[in-house]
């Protein structure tokens, strides 16, 4: 079966292609310039460069390839869809007709587009169950009772954020937000929040209450753990079954080397 991905950052783009590979699918990869891993081109069956907004032509490179179906994964920094040079007329008139481009709208109607031109986009966790996040905590150190308190405050500040589409992630330190993510993305917020939390920052990040798991999935991995370090943050609750883990046993590995705790909830422990 062959299957188009259309892929941002980071390391899951690979291991997407990677897995279906595995399982007898050919890829067909979509790469954005200045953003996908350029080693991402060894484990595909073809791959173009494009700008972003480039829409037209990832369709044309779907069509030449009797592609009906493709993913959406991989980061794609928010602050590009004010610098690319590059959005063709689809993305200008769709861009026109929403009221705002907040992440799932703007997400949602470019995947209504796809579809519209006979390309379903398929779940970000296709071929991929493994990396859903499961429920508890995953290393040696445990919350304590006030990390606890913190974690139970975020979860409600990040849901709230998550209605209005702003982010879903937030930062706290004794009960105080001292972030809130919205477009410089988590690993940013983090800095922020944690440089204002002196020490001890206690990071939230959820799914959205009206969560498209097609795309923009909460995620985890190696480099979150790393950015927690450097920030001084000591704890990182992520929503179970709504989440991602990009190469758990690293991601907890990394966690314990550094005495940090990862820790997944669901709606029934609030």
């Amino acid at each position: 079966m062959k299957i188009g991905l259309i892929s941002g950052s980071g390391s899951l783009p690979i291991i997407f292609s990677k897995k279906a590979l595995e399982k007898g699918h050919l890829v067909y990869a979509v790469a954005h310039k200045n953003e996908t891993d350029t080693t991402l081109k060894g484990h595909v069956k073809d791959l173009i460069w494009v700008q972003l907004g480039e829409i037209d032509k990832i369709i044309n490179f779907f069509k030449i390839n009797n592609i009906n179906q493709a993913v959406m994964i991989g980061g794609i920094k928010k602050t590009e869809i004010f610098s690319s040079d590059a959005p063709d007329k689809k993305v200008v008139s769709l861009i026109s007709d929403l009221k705002n481009i907040h992440d799932d709208a703007l997400l949602i109607e470019i995947a209504n587009l796809f579809e519209s031109m006979g390309i379903k986009i398929l779940s970000s966790t296709f071929l991929l169950p493994e990396i859903i996040a499961d429920k508890g905590c995953w290393t040696k150190r445990v919350p304590a009772p006030s990390e606890k308190k913190d974690i139970k405050l975020g979860w409600r500040m990040a849901k709230e954020i998550g209605k209005l589409d702003i982010g879903q992630c937030v930062v706290i330190s004794k009960g105080v937000v001292t972030a809130v993510e919205a477009i410089e993305g988590t690993d940013a917020a983090i800095k922020r929040g944690a440089e204002l939390s002196y020490g001890g920052a206690v990071i939230v990040k959820v799914s959205k209450p009206d969560q498209d798991l097609r795309f923009d999935v909460p995620a985890i991995g190696t480099a979150t753990i790393e950015t927690m370090y450097k920030s001084g943050a000591k704890v990182f609750a992520i929503e179970a079954f709504k989440s991602i883990v990009m190469e758990k046993e690293e991601v907890v590995k990394l966690a314990d080397r550094y005495n940090i705790t990862v820790v997944a909830y669901d709606e029934n422990d609030f």
